[in-house]
């Protein structure tokens, strides 16, 4: 061929192609007469695909397994959520209980201090003292009730002042009615009581006290104003009078 100059034009120095290596999987059938440049490059190209394909094919690979791992993890949630454990209570001790208030010791009992009690005088057959003597017996055994058992025991009290006259009489006569009969024949207080009231008050109290107030021959005399004062109350309650009138009258 021919040149303008006789000489040929300078050519640009051909580029470095890497050979591609033996054990590449993709093999393309070149016509026999391809220049080796051209070859080269193909074979280059055909290694560099083989390359890009593995690496999608590890990508996709790790990107599988990241996935079953993740809805793995996702399905443990889930039933963590459906069917959570019971919470665990903590030990935590009981509180202590607390031990009941002590009361303090009772206070020792107040012994009552008892007046001194004087025992009713002995008592005969006097029927002006009969009154005293049992309103003595009466002051008694309301002061010390306790000394009591049952109202037999105050009779059988009351009968040992019986000292003399027809109180003994009358006494012994009760007794005796009771060896007879084999039962004791004043059962009550309030049967000893009328009964002494019958043998040992005044038989005509009432009578005997109208009859001094109705008379003329009631004065104080003699006596101090306040032994008069006395007997006129005495007089008046045996006599029943209660209207202030009459009393002033009979004074």
């Amino acid at each position: 061929m021919d040149y303008p100059s006789g000489q040929p034009p300078n050519r640009l120095p051909s580029p470095v192609i890497p050979n591609p290596p033996k054990n590449s999987t993709l093999q393309m059938s070149l016509p026999l007469d391809t220049p080796q440049g051209v070859a080269d490059a193909l074979g280059y190209l055909q290694h560099h695909l083989q390359e890009l394909m593995e690496r999608q094919h590890v990508s996709e690979s790790n990107i599988n397994s990241t996935l079953a791992a993740l809805t793995t993890q996702l399905q443990q949630l889930t039933q963590l959520v459906a069917n959570p454990p019971p919470l665990a209570v903590p030990n935590t001790p009981s509180p202590p209980v607390p031990s009941p208030p002590v009361s303090p010791p009772p206070a020792p009992p107040v012994r009552r201090t008892r007046p001194k009690l004087s025992c009713p005088p002995d008592f005969n057959r006097e029927r002006h003292n009969g009154c005293a003597f049992l309103n003595s017996c009466s002051l008694y055994i309301r002061l010390a009730l306790e000394q009591f058992h049952d109202e037999q025991e105050r009779i059988l009290w009351a009968f040992t002042f019986f000292k003399g006259g027809r109180a003994t009489k009358w006494s012994k006569n009760v007794f005796r009615q009771e060896a007879d009969t084999g039962v004791f024949p004043i059962q009550t207080w309030g049967d000893f009581e009328q009964q002494f009231r019958l043998h040992f008050f005044p038989a005509n109290a009432e009578a005997d006290a109208i009859n001094a107030l109705e008379g003329t021959s009631y004065h104080q005399g003699n006596r101090t104003v306040d032994d008069y004062l006395d007997s006129f109350q005495t007089l008046v309650s045996d006599a029943g009078y209660m209207d202030p009138r009459t009393l002033v009258v009979k004074f």
